[in-house]
């Protein structure tokens, strides 16, 4: 049996965290103490009004059909991509978590699937791996989108991935898969990974002990000195060892700061509200 946990979502709002209509604006929740528990595979977080939101695995992980699904209480699946609320109050948002710190194993939402679970990439039909541990809790922001057709005259003309925005969360403690943190963005970094921008969010979780000491890119590096370098150095030179170049960076190699990162998510939010109101074409990505 899987280890698993139960995370309590209360709201200060009057909103529901499942999405009714396309999320604009500052929608307000906030995560409560994290609970830890054993079940069969699954593990649940009580989301407000008490509709309960169970993250279920089906298969087994390392396998071609393991998924992590998101599972209201009525067993109808649910989008931790669309239905997850981008915002979690004042410049505070919500962070799915889809590879743990110091795991290897290549895991991201299936933009394509139907409900968006959680899986492991593949590459020509084999699993992926990261070829070492990436050292940061990693994952994506909600209800935000790179749009590829949108050409970032700040970035060197780079057109978006077409995927969530990620984030890269350096606190302390390793979480898991599917876990939904409150987190504060402290800046950014703009990867240009084969011609296309792929924001890296550096953020950190409100719950860790060294939160409040840190709420821009400056305190960063006094509080985790050399870690916005490691995470850029980490991001350039991960695919070298399968013989692909380094990525780049724009904004001169360096991580911007929590403005400007505020200013990527909130452009992204404005895509993503485009392409779920079908303004923008969706190609294959999935919308339920």
């Amino acid at each position: 049996m899987a280890a698993t946990r139960a995370i309590t979502i209360a709201s200060n709002s009057t909103c529901t965290l499942l999405r009714k209509k396309p999320f604009v604006g500052g929608t307000a929740l906030s995560l409560g103490n994290l609970k830890f528990c054993r079940t069969r595979r699954s593990y649940t977080c009580r989301a407000i009004y008490n509709p309960q939101i169970v993250v279920k695995e089906e298969g087994q992980p390392e396998t071609l059909d393991y998924r992590v699904f998101f599972v209201d209480k009525s067993g109808k699946k649910v989008s931790p991509w669309h239905d997850i609320p981008l915002r979690s109050g004042d410049d505070i948002f919500n962070f799915i978590v889809e590879i743990p710190k110091e795991s290897s194993a290549k895991m991201e939402v299936a933009t394509d699937e139907a409900f968006t679970p959680i899986k492991q990439d593949t590459k020509k039909g084999k699993l992926r791996y990261y070829p070492y541990n990436i050292h940061w809790n990693y994952g994506l922001l909600p209800q935000t989108w790179e749009d590829p057709s949108f050409a970032n005259s700040e970035i060197d003309g780079a057109l978006g991935d077409n995927d969530p925005v990620d984030v890269v969360e350096i606190g302390e403690r390793q979480r898991k898969i599917g876990e939904v943190l409150k987190v504060k963005p402290l800046g950014a970094l703009a990867m240009i990974d084969e011609g296309e921008l792929d924001w890296k969010i550096v953020a950190i979780s409100l719950d860790d002990p060294k939160a409040s000491l840190v709420n821009d890119v400056n305190d960063v590096e006094k509080h985790f000195p050399g870690t916005l370098t490691a995470i850029r150095d980490w991001f350039r030179d991960y695919k070298i060892p399968d013989g692909k170049p380094a990525n780049k960076f724009g904004l001169g190699n360096q991580a911007a700061n929590k403005e400007y990162a505020l200013k990527v998510i909130t452009e992204t939010n404005e895509s993503w509200n485009k392409l779920i109101k079908r303004s923008i074409p969706a190609g294959e990505l999935s919308l339920a």
